[in-house]
């Protein structure tokens, strides 16, 4: 989850923050971290089952539902960015510099999706769309550029 970034934190930005929180935690998911207006979640297979890239889309949905991003009305801009792949997910670092979390291009992937959405989007990538079992023919189809990567992935939008 993204919303603008600004110079200072807002009130609804710790709101919105609190209530991505409870939708990732009630779709089995996981909060890794909180970065500026960002929030990292993960949505383990081993913990949120073998529906994960399914549950992190309802998650998303729900979030841009409950920020008011569904009906135009928001009162904070929400998008997001759901991709699924291989991952490192454990403790990285060491002494006072460690910190469980996941590494890999599957996170940097989804972190590039969530910072192209525009208020009110879901990007989920085509790897993700076809994991969750989205109606595809429903959504409309993009591809981006991202940066870091090579080629071009293919996206479909979600919304509320």
């Amino acid at each position: 989850m993204r919303s603008p970034a600004g110079a200072t934190t807002r009130p609804e930005d710790t709101r919105a923050g609190a209530v991505a929180a409870t939708w990732v935690d009630k779709w089995n998911g996981l909060v890794d971290k909180f970065v500026g207006d960002e929030v990292v979640a993960l949505f383990v297979p081993g913990l949120a089952g073998d529906d994960h890239a399914s549950r992190a889309v309802e998650a998303a949905r729900e979030l841009l539902r409950e920020t008011g991003n569904g009906d135009d009305k928001p009162w904070v801009p929400v998008g997001a960015g759901v991709h699924t792949g291989v991952a490192y997910v454990g403790r990285v670092g060491e002494g006072d510099a460690c910190d469980f979390t996941a590494v890999g291009d599957a996170v940097n992937t989804t972190a590039r999706l969530a910072s192209s959405a525009a208020a009110g989007e879901v990007l989920v990538s085509r790897t993700a769309a076809d994991a969750s079992g989205l109606l595809l023919d429903r959504l409309e189809a993009r591809t981006l550029t991202l940066r870091g990567r090579d080629e071009a992935i293919d996206v479909v939008v979600a919304r509320a």
